[in-house]
């Protein structure tokens, strides 16, 4: 799932997944480890639903990710906000 993961940063795809029970469907941003060792990934949700409404911005640990499926829906533009060098990861493996 994480080469899955990095693939669709590298190529700008949006992603399909459910976590925390909601489906979403997400720009991914970054992906790397977080402080406390979980591999992690740094996403804008573009639709579906959200245990915090109004809060777009997410950090998903992977190992809870289920039903990953990359769309062919490309983003052109970085996420609102975006920022490199995400501080929440001690390694980042990949990022737009």
């Amino acid at each position: 799932m994480i080469q899955t993961l990095i693939d669709a940063i590298d190529d700008r795809l949006e992603i399909r997944f459910t976590y925390d029970g909601y489906a979403r469907v997400a720009q991914p941003a970054a992906i790397g480890e977080s402080r406390k060792g979980n591999v992690v990934l740094r996403c804008y949700q573009t639709e579906g639903g959200h245990v915090t409404p109004g809060h777009e911005w997410d950090l998903c640990i992977v190992d809870d990710i289920t039903d990953l499926t990359v769309t062919d829906d490309v983003f052109q533009e970085n996420p609102p906000g975006y920022k490199r060098g995400d501080k929440h990861m001690r390694e980042i493996y990949a990022e737009l």
